[in-house]
């Protein structure tokens, strides 16, 4: 399910669909681990790979919050 998710890709969705796909990932995440850890884990780099398309997912969901936090507190003043 974690493929590989270019920042340009994820930066397209809405916050609404980064939302679901975090916790699709999220999910897989805790089964990944699950698997790794009764040693039924084919793939071990997808641990990885989920790993670090949560943390993108993250850093894009923060940076887009900063951002439209900063622009109403600018329309404000």
């Amino acid at each position: 399910m974690a493929e590989a998710y270019k920042v340009s890709d994820l930066r397209a969705k809405s916050a609404d669909e980064l939302n679901a796909l975090l916790i699709e990932l999220k999910r897989e995440q805790i089964n990944q681990r699950f698997s790794a850890a009764t040693g039924q884990t084919e793939n071990t780099s997808r641990v990885k790979m989920v790993r670090r398309a949560v943390a993108r997912i993250k850093t894009l969901l923060h940076q887009s919050k900063n951002s439209t936090g900063a622009q109403t507190s600018a329309h404000k003043s």
